[in-house]
C-alpha cells in the first residue's frame, strides 16, 4: 500500500524533524547519543531511524552505527551536488556557456538515475531556466547585489532513495538563510495545480535544509510578461509568489530587499 505524502511527513513529526536536523549538523552520531543530547527515549529515536519513510530518504548508517545526513545543514550544505543535475555557486555557474552548461546538467541528471528523454522538449525547458536564472544574476550584480555570486544555484533537484518518498524541483537557489524553490512553467497563465505544485515539497524541503532556512516556493511563467502577483494555495491560507520571467527579480527582491534605499 502506497504511504500518502501528508502520512509520510506525520510519520516524521516534530520530534522526527529535530533528530534529522541534529544528524545532518554533525559528521556521524550514533543513536543513543541523539537520544542523550535531545532528552528523547532511546526506543523512540530508534523507531524514527528505521521506521520513517522520510528519514530513510534523508539519513544513512554506516558501518559503525553512525547515523549521517544526505546533505548537511551547514551552508553551502555539502551532498547537494550528489542529488542534482547541476549545482554550484552563482558565480560559477555564470562563467558556464549554455552549451557548457548543458552538458554538465544531462550528465548529472543521468548519474542521478534520470532518463533525459528529450521527445517533449526537455532540453528546451533547460535553456528556458537556464536562460531566466542568467538574466536575474545579471540584473542583481548590475543593481550592485554582487554578493550572490556566492550563493548555491542548483537545478534539476532529485530525491527519491527510499520506496515511497520523493522531492523534486526545477531551480533552488540558496542564499544561506533562504532557499528560493522556483516551479518553471513555459505558460502566460496561472494554473491552480501548477500554483500547488509549485509548493508541494516545500514541506520536504524546509526538512531538508533545517530549521535554519526559509524555504520560499515561486511559480515562474516564461511566456507571461512583466507580470507579478501573490495568488492562494489551493484551500490553504498561504499565498505564492507568481511572477514572469523578466520580473523574477521582484520575487527576490520581496525577501531579500534588494531595492530598500
Amino acid at each position: 500500500m502506497r504511504i500518502s505524502e501528508k502520512d509520510q511527513l506525520n510519520s516524521l513529526g516534530r520530534t522526527g524533524q529535530a533528530v534529522c536536523a541534529f544528524i545532518c549538523r554533525r559528521d556521524g552520531v550514533k543513536a543513543r547519543e541523539i537520544a542523550r543530547e535531545l532528552s528523547l527515549d532511546r526506543t523512540e529515536v530508534n523507531r524514527l531511524l528505521y521506521s520513517s519513510p522520510l528519514m530513510k530518504e534523508l539519513c544513512w548508517k554506516d558501518t559503525e552505527d553512525r547515523w549521517h545526513g544526505l546533505i548537511s545543514q551547514c551552508f553551502p550544505y555539502s551532498g547537494l551536488r550528489e542529488i542534482c543535475g547541476y549545482c554550484d555557486t552563482v558565480r560559477e555557474f555564470m562563467k558556464l556557456s549554455e552549451e557548457e552548461w548543458l552538458s554538465r546538467l544531462i550528465e548529472g541528471c543521468q548519474d542521478n538515475g534520470r532518463n533525459v528523454n528529450d521527445t517533449r522538449g526537455l532540453l528546451h525547458s533547460f535553456r528556458d531556466c537556464r536562460s531566466q536564472m542568467a538574466s536575474l544574476f545579471e540584473d542583481l550584480i548590475r543593481l550592485g547585489a554582487g554578493e550572490c555570486g556566492d550563493w548555491v544555484i542548483a537545478f534539476e533537484l532529485k530525491l527519491k532513495r527510499a520506496k515511497y518518498t520523493r522531492i523534486y524541483a526545477d531551480v533552488l537557489v540558496l542564499t544561506g538563510t533562504k532557499v528560493f524553490s522556483l516551479e518553471f512553467k513555459m505558460k502566460d497563465t496561472i494554473e491552480a495545480e501548477e500554483v500547488e505544485q509549485a509548493a508541494k515539497y516545500c514541506p520536504y524541503l524546509e526538512i531538508l535544509f533545517g530549521p535554519g532556512c526559509e524555504v520560499l516556493p515561486v511559480l515562474v511563467l516564461t511566456r507571461a510578461e512583466d507580470f507579478f502577483d501573490f495568488v492562494p494555495i489551493g484551500g490553504q491560507d498561504r499565498l505564492l509568489p507568481v511572477c514572469s520571467g523578466d520580473m523574477l527579480f521582484n520575487a527576490f527582491n520581496e525577501y531579500l530587499g534588494f531595492l530598500w534605499e
